[in-house]
């Protein structure tokens, strides 16, 4: 099974974006080196706690940094952008950098509806996605004598398309087109198990994939102690709790008393949203992830972990690759 991050580029409080990059630059450095198959980031726009807004911009820029780690998007928001324009951006990562360049798709927007008017699109693109995802796919394919349109870079390139989802709709579009899927449990795991299900079940082979891939997303808070790990994890409580009473803001750093900053009534909806995690130890983080991977029987796991101090952020992932046995590049 193979092991990869995902990177939201957080925004300590007390930093800035541009530290946050250099942050996200050594964190997928040490990933390489640890073992780690691929190394993603995701598009959000308007937040100040993420700093991946030009997602490929900086998937670009961590190449630079990288030698043999994959690299993509987990995800690009495909309805704020032209299908062309996607296919000769990664068209363009995969020409400068090789065949490491993968492309996460998501149907969610990145942001509210003033972030729609900004990048002048219309939630009505949303009901364009799979025909979107399909003229995509034909601009990174192979050539096609007399298209009107074609991607250059991108042509050719074949670079990987998986569709994410926390839902039924893009499970079942992935398994329809013979995708590979990545669901989004580290935040939104409510319809995971029917979601899994759907998309085994219906998987239809085609000229994209021959056999279901499916993905599992998991919040990793791993420390030298489990008391420090639930330290670190508050970070990600008090987040989710200002993001979902519309608060967001820098990624805060970690309290003792997560009583004293989330309302008891706030807490349970934090943990339910946050529920597929490996927070401990590392015998502890070990067990967790193990139990995760047997009842879901993922074939790839992919760790993401907000935690406020990017020493402790890097230790957690160092712990990860050490407990699941990760071949050392």
């Amino acid at each position: 099974m193979d092991i990869s991050i995902l990177d939201l580029a957080p925004v300590p409080e007390g930093s800035d974006a541009k530290a946050a990059i250099a942050s996200s630059v050594a964190l997928a450095r040490a990933a390489e080196a640890q073992g780690y198959k691929r190394y993603w980031l995701a598009e959000h726009h308007n937040m100040p706690g993420i700093a991946s807004a030009a997602t490929a911009v900086l998937i670009g820029h961590i190449a630079d940094h990288t030698r043999t780690i994959r690299l993509g998007a987990g995800g690009i928001m495909l309805p704020n952008h032209a299908p062309l324009a996607v296919a000769e951006a990664f068209g363009t990562l995969a020409t400068i950098h090789g065949p490491r360049i993968d492309l996460g798709l998501g149907r969610a927007p990145g942001g509210d509806g003033a972030v729609m008017h900004a990048l002048r699109r219309g939630h009505s693109r949303n009901e364009d996605f799979p025909n979107d995802v399909v003229e995509l796919l034909h601009y990174l394919g192979p050539e096609r004598p007399g298209a009107a349109v074609a991607a250059h870079p991108g042509q050719g390139t074949n670079v990987p398309v998986w569709i994410l989802g926390s839902s039924l709709y893009g499970a079942s579009l992935a398994a329809a087109l013979g995708l590979p899927y990545a669901f989004a449990s580290h935040f939104a795991p409510d319809a995971l198990d029917d979601a899994v299900a759907l998309y085994r079940d219906r998987f239809q082979p085609g000229p994209w994939g021959d056999k279901p891939r499916f993905m599992l997303a998991a919040n990793l808070i791993a420390a030298d102690t489990d008391e420090e790990a639930r330290r670190l994890r508050t970070s990600s409580q008090i987040q989710f709790f200002r993001l979902r009473t519309g608060n967001p803001g820098k990624l805060p750093a970690p309290v003792d008393d997560l009583d004293t900053v989330v309302p008891a009534q706030y807490q349970s909806m934090v943990d339910r949203v946050l529920s597929v995690s490996a927070v401990g130890a590392p015998e502890a983080v070990k067990a967790q992830i193990d139990a995760m991977v047997a009842r879901y029987k993922p074939d790839e796991l992919i760790l993401t972990g907000n935690i406020w101090d990017p020493e402790a952020r890097a230790r957690s992932f160092a712990i990860g690759a050490e407990v699941l046995g990760l071949p050392r590049a």
